[in-house]
C-alpha cells in the first residue's frame, strides 16, 4: 500500500513528503536512551545506515536499562512517549492527527456481538501436541524435564506448566474474557483457549477466509467465542465480521468495553514490515483507551525469542559449560572459522560469570521495524506492570510459522538450528504451551514479583535454547542456514 493510500495509524511525513520508518525508529531509540544513556542516544542519532546498524542500538536499549529498575522503566516510558508523539492518525479526508485524538473519539460504526458456542466437551487436563503425539501426565512432565536439562526452556517455565497441570480447573479461565487481537494468527491462543472452555473475544481483519477458520475453530471447541459483527448481519456471518485495528481503534475499543467478565487484552497481531509497527501501535493506543474504562483489565503479550534479553546467571553457566565442553572436532573447526571471520563466527555466548548475561538473538533479516514493534510491547508490559496491572508477557520459542518459513534464509537457519543446541517448535506445540503459561499468569497475578524488569521477562521464558546454547546466536546463524539449506527446501 502506498503512503498516499494509508489510513489510520501511520508513520509521519518527513520534510520531503515521504514516510521514513528509519527516521522514526532512529528517533525513538534516541529519545528512549537520552535520559539514561546520553552517549548511546547520540550514537543512535548519528547512525547513518539504520537498516543494518540498528542491531547495536537495540542491544544498547537493554544494556542501559540493566543498571537499575529506574533506568529500565525510564527507557520504556520515554520510548513509548516518543512513539505516541511521533506516530499519526491519517483520516479518510486526508488530515493527519495526533494519536491522542483517538483517546475518547467515538467510533464511526457500531459493532454488535454474536456468541458462538462450541459443540465439544472441555478438556479435563492439559495436554501438549508434540511430534505427532499428545503428551499428558507423566509423559508431559518428562518432556518438561528434558527441555530443562537440555536448556530449551527456563526451569521456571516448566514449574509454571506443572502448576497448571495440577489445577486443570484453571484452563476454563472462569470469569475472564480473553480478547485475542489477531485471532487468526498462528501463534495466538484462540484454539487452545476454546478447547479448554474459555470465553474469547476474537478480533481480526474483516476477511471472510480468516473468519471461516475462526468460526470453525469456535464451533469445534467447547468455549464461547464472542464475535464482532455489523448490525443486522445475515446468516453468512463470516462476510460481515471483523475490524481493521490500524484504522478502527475507537470502534474496537467501544466494542471490547461492553464485554462481560474481567477483560484480558491479548496482543497477537503481526504484519510484515512497517505495518507491524502500525498495528502494534494500534494495540497500544487501544490499551490506553481501555485502561480508562476497564480498570481491572489485564494485558497479555508474546515476546519474540529473536531479541535482546537479560538472562539469569545459571543460564550463563550452562552456556559456558556447553562451550567449554565442545567436542574436539568442534574446537578444531571453530578456531579457523573465528580467525577467517575476524571473530564473527562461533563466538561464545557470554563472558564467564556474567550476572545477568545479555543474550543477543536479534536477526538482521527481520529488520528494524520488527524489532521496534516487539520492543514497544515489552516497554508497555514493563510500564503497565509497574503501575499495578496484571501482565502476562512470556518469551515464545522459535517456531516454524508461515512468516518465518517464507523467508528462505530464516527457514534454512531454523532447519539447521538443532546442530547448535536450539530447538525450533511447530506452531501447534507453541500455541498450547504459551496458552498454558497465559493461564498460569492470569491465576497468579502475573507471576512472581521481581526487582527488575529483565527478571520479569526472563521468568518462564521458552527460548528454544537460544539463551543456553554455547554460541552467540548470530555467530552461528549463517552456519545453521548453510547446514539447513537442503532440509529447508524439502
Amino acid at each position: 500500500m502506498s503512503a498516499e493510500e494509508q489510513q489510520g495509524i501511520v508513520f509521519p511525513r518527513a520534510a520531503d513528503g515521504r514516510r521514513s520508518t528509519a527516521a522514526v525508529g532512529r528517533g525513538i531509540v534516541e529519545d528512549a536512551l537520552r535520559a539514561v544513556d546520553p552517549v548511546g542516544s547520540t550514537n543512535a542519532a548519528q547512525e547513518t545506515n539504520w537498516r543494518s546498524g540498528y542491531l547495536v542500538h537495540f542491544r544498547r536499549l537493554l544494556e542501559a536499562g540493566l543498571t537499575s529498575r529506574k533506568a529500565a522503566l525510564t527507557i520504556a516510558a520515554d520510548g513509548l512517549a516518543s512513539l505516541h508523539d511521533r506516530m499519526r492518525v491519517a483520516t479518510s479526508e486526508g488530515a493527519e492527527l495526533p494519536l491522542g485524538s483517538w483517546a475518547d473519539a467515538p467510533g464511526r460504526r457500531t459493532l454488535d456481538t454474536i456468541d458462538v458456542q462450541g459443540e465439544g466437551e472441555p478438556a479435563g487436563e492439559l495436554s501438549l501436541p508434540y511430534h505427532g503425539q499428545r503428551l499428558r501426565g507423566d509423559d508431559l512432565r518428562r518432556r518438561l524435564d528434558e527441555w530443562v536439562s537440555g536448556g530449551v526452556i527456563e526451569p521456571t517455565a516448566a514449574d509454571a506448566v506443572r502448576e497448571v497441570m495440577a489445577h486443570p480447573e484453571w484452563l476454563r479461565l472462569e470469569g475472564h474474557t480473553v480478547a485475542v487481537l489477531g485471532a487468526g494468527a498462528e501463534m495466538g491462543p484462540l484454539q487452545a483457549l476454546l478447547r479448554w472452555g474459555a470465553t474469547v473475544a476474537a478480533v481480526d481483519l474483516p476477511r471472510p477466509d480468516v473468519w471461516r477458520r475462526i468460526l470453525d475453530t469456535a464451533r469445534r471447541g467447547s468455549g464461547t467465542c464472542l464475535v464482532p459483527v455489523e448490525p443486522g448481519a445475515g446468516p453468512a456471518v463470516h462476510q460481515h465480521t471483523g475490524a481493521d485495528l490500524i484504522s478502527e481503534v475507537p470502534e474496537v475499543g467501544d466494542w471490547l468495553s461492553t464485554l462481560p467478565g474481567r477483560l484480558v487484552l491479548g496482543n497477537y497481531v503481526y504484519a510484515d514490515g512497517a505495518t507491524n509497527v502500525r498495528v502494534s501501535m494500534a494495540v497500544d493506543v487501544l490499551t490506553q483507551r481501555l485502561a480508562e474504562v476497564r480498570h481491572d483489565a489485564a494485558l497479555a503479550f508474546l515476546a519474540t525469542p529473536t531479541d535482546v534479553f537479560g538472562v539469569p546467571r545459571d543460564a550463563v553457566e550452562q552456556s559456558t559449560r556447553a562451550y567449554e565442553g565442545r567436542s574436539a572436532t568442534a574446537k578444531l573447526l571453530g578456531r579457523p572459522l573465528r580467525t577467517l571471520s575476524a571473530g564473527r563466527l562461533l563466538r561464545r555466548a557470554y563472558a564467564p560469570r556474567s550476572d545477568p548475561g545479555v543474550s543477543d538473538s536479534l536477526v538482521p533479516q527481520q529488520g528494524p521495524n520488527y524489532a521496534l514493534a516487539k520492543r514497544l510491547q515489552r516497554w508497555r508490559a514493563s510500564v503497565a506492570r509497574d503501575a499495578g496491572t496484571t501482565v502476562s508477557l512470556n518469551v515464545a520459542p522459535p517456531t516454524r510459522t508461515r512468516s518465518v518459513v517464507k523467508n528462505r534464509a530464516l527457514a534454512a537457519a531454523y532447519a539447521g538450528a538443532h546442530r547448535f543446541g536450539v530447538e525450533v517448535f511447530e506452531p501447534a506445540t507453541s500455541n498450547v504451551l504459551m496458552a498454558a503459561l497465559l493461564v498460569h499468569d492470569l491465576h497468579t497475578g502475573g507471576g512472581p514479583v521481581h526487582e527488575h524488569p529483565w527478571e520479569d521477562e526472563a521468568y518462564a521464558a521458552v527460548h528454544g535454547g537460544l539463551w543456553r546454547a554455547p554460541y552467540a546466536p548470530r555467530s552461528a546463524l549463517g552456519l545453521a542456514a548453510l547446514l539447513g539449506y537442503g532440509a529447508a527446501r524439502t
